[in-house]
């Protein structure tokens, strides 16, 4: 059987690895696990990993540019790539993007993951809990205070699961679990109509989330899981109580395709093609969001694939650019992988600051981004 380091747990500053057995349905059986969630965990992975699943339409980035300045007048040495969400400080205006849990694949992922973050001081976000809210035995999957004690960390639950029996007590429990910052609701009724047996009851959602936004300790974060947000949408979200959306728009992974390519039907197969560019594009997600709601804490992600398209979400109006394709491959690679990307996003960000004159982040904003002419 294959294997993959991971780690398990922390020695001071340093992480320590071992090796273990790479996912498969024959370990969840052996183990007594329910196994249909944790397989389709286990899928996601390798899909995302293996196949190409990603949208050929575009995140509408491509349409802006930064315009150029020859003399900069600044130290490159001391340009302040620091940033603030929702009360806590960053190094850098970086989001590891929510992605999995509830494997051993996972685990290795998200313990590299958190340990980068913790060296780096970046946000991070882990996969939907809904796994370990059925199968308490994955939590040390998920458990990543043990290497990141001071990362903004964020938990995640499906929106949908609200119709699904759960409520603010599963919700808690996901966040006391993770001693997470805030919580993420994820937004899925495309994947969830294209998933086999996806649950697609979203009727009413809304007022369920404005409750549990009211009750919860800890603020509640709204994101698509990659065909976007749109501003009315925003508004609608903001005035129940959500604190910060996460754009999540098209043009990164699409979540059609990959479960078109794990679907065990012809039709669900079908859907997920037919569906597969579905969306609203990443930089259009955020203008529109930035101009309804000029102060609302805004993360972008959706198709950021380098330090480039973070500094134009940055300077489209995000406050956080969240990246999840490139972090999962260099954490299935390994923890050096992880450290050699996150150094490269950040020389790219702080490149842009210098060419384009900025000092800090916030100055991104002040017109230094220009619309492409088509």
């Amino acid at each position: 059987m294959a294997t993959l380091a991971y780690a398990v747990r922390r020695k001071g500053s340093a992480v320590d690895f071992v090796n273990l057995p790479v996912d498969s349905p024959a370990v969840f059986s052996a183990r007594g696990l329910p196994a249909a969630t944790q397989i389709r965990k286990a899928d996601h992975l390798r899909v995302c990993l293996e196949e190409d699943v990603q949208f050929q339409a575009t995140t509408g980035l491509e349409r802006y540019r930064f315009r150029h300045c020859c003399l900069p007048e600044l130290d490159f040495a001391d340009l302040d790539l620091s940033a603030n969400f929702l009360g806590k400080s960053l190094s850098a205006p970086l989001l590891i993007s929510s992605m999995t849990g509830g494997t051993e694949l996972a685990q290795t992922i998200n313990y590299r993951l958190a340990a980068a973050a913790q060296q780096f001081g970046l946000a991070m976000g882990v996969g939907s809990q809904r796994v370990a809210i059925e199968n308490p035995e994955v939590l040390p999957s998920f458990a990543v205070r043990s290497v990141a004690p001071d990362i903004l960390l964020f938990a995640n639950l499906g929106a949908v699961q609200l119709n699904y029996s759960y409520g603010l007590a599963q919700c808690q429990q996901a966040v006391d679990w993770l001693e997470a910052d805030a919580l993420i609701l994820h937004l899925n009724p495309l994947q969830e109509a294209v998933q086999t047996r996806g649950d697609t009851n979203f009727r009413d959602l809304l007022g369920k989330i404005g409750q549990l936004c009211r009750h919860l300790p800890v603020p509640v974060i709204a994101k698509e899981v990659g065909n976007g947000i749109s501003a009315q949408m925003a508004e609608r979200l903001i005035e129940v109580g959500i604190r910060a959306i996460d754009v999540a728009g098209a043009g990164g992974t699409s979540w059609a395709r990959v479960e078109s390519e794990r679907a065990s039907d012809a039709r669900q197969r079908r859907l997920g093609q037919t569906f597969a560019n579905w969306g609203i594009p990443t930089a259009d997600c955020l203008v529109a969001i930035r101009q309804a709601a000029p102060d609302l804490p805004l993360i972008a992600s959706g198709g950021l694939r380098n330090g480039l398209d973070v500094a134009k979400a940055l300077a489209l109006g995000a406050d956080l650019a969240g990246l999840a394709l490139p972090f999962l491959q260099a954490a299935a690679d390994s923890e050096l992988a992880l450290q050699e990307l996150v150094e490269t996003l950040s020389a790219e960000i702080a490149t842009v600051l210098f060419c384009t004159g900025s000092a800090a982040i916030p100055d991104l904003r002040a017109g230094r981004l220009e619309s492409v002419a088509s």
